[in-house]
């Protein structure tokens, strides 16, 4: 497993190097064929009130797959990252409960290479095991062509935090969101 660690306004002390490979170290034991592990920190400076550490993890197995998680909430580095870990446990075991995928099989593990590992630590299982979601509704979106502007317009004017729509300037589907930071994000479907 490689671990990447990228920082911005944190200086990376060896006691931080030491806690964050530590803790990265151990989530070979909870899943199989990781390839890589990247570790972002950062501490983003507010003019009011104290500082937000922001720790983010994104997991990439061997198949393909690829599990993210982030904590923003934290004052401490270690807290968020301790934080952000206790969410990719809960991300791992929802991973490993699709068994039987309804979509390309290929980012999924053996059954064999499940059973091999050991389970999430502590409440994470049972409370996965108790987590249950299905699709409650469809909806079909009239898809009109506009400019990404027209469509963050279109977006405040619904009071949503997405927006399906054409892109009139790239001929492509796109899908506007708007990011916890205030900005907007577009997302742009690309096939291999």
């Amino acid at each position: 497993m490689e671990l990447k660690i990228h920082t911005r306004n944190v200086d990376v002390t060896p006691r931080l190097q030491e806690h964050v490979e530590k803790k990265v170290s151990r989530l070979d034991r909870y899943l199989p064929n990781i390839h890589e592990v990247r570790v972002d920190l950062a501490i983003e400076r507010r003019k009011q009130g104290m500082d937000q550490c922001i720790a983010q993890l994104t997991l990439r197995n061997t198949r393909g797959a690829i599990l993210r998680s982030e904590e923003k909430r934290q004052p401490d580095i270690y807290a968020a990252l301790d934080v952000a870990l206790d969410k990719m446990y809960r991300q791992i075991e929802r991973y490993k409960g699709k068994r039987k995928p309804r979509g390309a099989s290929r980012f999924y593990e053996s059954e064999q290479a499940l059973q091999s590992v050991e389970p999430v630590p502590g409440q994470v299982a049972e409370e996965e095991a108790e987590e249950k979601t299905s699709i409650v509704r469809r909806k079909a979106v009239m898809l009109v062509p506009m400019s990404e502007d027209e469509a963050i317009d279109q977006m405040e004017l619904l009071g949503h935090n997405f927006f399906i729509f054409y892109n009139a300037d790239t001929a492509k589907i796109g899908v506007l969101y708007r990011r916890e930071d205030g900005n907007y994000g577009v997302l742009e479907p690309q096939t291999e």
